[in-house]
């Protein structure tokens, strides 16, 4: 029996129809409309592409976006002088730096000015410090968004055992906290992991996000698993996930395609983190 597939765009275009309503909602109450800048710093065309599509998201959703741009060859300081100004603008209830920066510029410490409550990627010491705590506080939008695709086929998370493959600040780790938060029993692989088809064919929940295509093959996927495929690999005969979709689909219970699961999902809890982020802000008034 075939797995199900979980339908990232469908449920993302949920989660915007209810930020939609939701910022209708805020700006009639209070007059105020939220606001998300984003910073590109260069050209790379990849970038340019993703911001687009976050700008052009916010228009549909009722905020307003405010599209930064910095040359290629900005310095460390005309970066942090443009983070700072939107953390003082009021108009602006989120910020968002586009990674990957140019070379020379060290992207960690250009995300740490950005204001935690603005921080809308959620990668900032604070609120990555504030998941850890299990403190309210603004999420990664791509683990969220996975979240959100468990919920959707009824995930049991209490007490399943649970295999991220991939450690990064961006997705790994704050993943594995999500899922911990769920109480969930997670395991977290990366290139040091030793025999890693065996340790996730133990998972009865496997999330993928390390950039190799099809990397999780038939052996590494325990029947019935969920496996939430968040690779974007693009190769010649288009974009590929990181788990063999055709496995995946005859040996799982549930599946994530690529394109179309994990990917609208992104944009959808950026627009949600700036939402919330506006509400904590007091913006949302009575």
């Amino acid at each position: 029996m075939a797995a199900q597939i979980i339908d990232g765009k469908a449920i993302a275009a949920r989660v915007r129809e209810e930020v939609a309503r939701e910022v209708a909602q805020l700006t009639e109450r209070t007059g105020y409309k939220p606001g998300l800048a984003t910073v590109l710093v260069g050209e790379d065309p990849a970038s340019a592409v993703y911001v687009a599509g976050k700008q052009r998201a916010c228009g549909e959703v009722g905020m307003t976006p405010f599209d930064v741009r910095l040359p290629g060859d900005a310095s460390f300081e005309d970066v942090a002088r443009a983070l700072t100004e939107l953390n003082q603008d009021p108009a602006v209830s989120g910020v968002l730096l586009q990674l990957p920066l140019p070379a020379h510029l060290d992207g960690q410490a250009l995300t740490a000015i950005i204001d935690p409550a603005k921080d809308v990627d959620g990668l900032t010491a604070i609120n990555a410090g504030k998941l850890c705590l299990g403190e309210e506080g603004l999420r990664p939008c791509t683990p969220a968004g996975v979240m959100e695709l468990l919920a959707s086929v009824d995930a049991q998370l209490q007490g399943a055992e649970a295999v991220v493959v991939g450690r990064s600040n961006l997705f790994g780790k704050p993943m594995a906290q999500l899922l911990l938060a769920a109480n969930a029993t997670v395991t977290v692989c990366h290139s040091r992991t030793r025999d890693l088809a065996s340790v996730c064919a133990r998972a009865e929940v496997l999330i993928c996000a390390v950039g190799r295509p099809r990397l999780i093959t038939r052996e590494f996927i325990k029947p019935a698993a969920i496996v939430i495929d968040v690779g974007m690999n693009r190769l010649a005969e288009g974009l590929v996930g990181d788990v063999d979709f055709q496995a995946a689909n005859e040996i799982a219970s549930a599946v994530t395609p690529v394109p179309g699961g994990v990917g609208p999902m992104t944009i959808a809890f950026l627009l949600r983190n700036t939402l919330q982020a506006a509400r904590w802000q007091g913006k949302d008034y009575q």
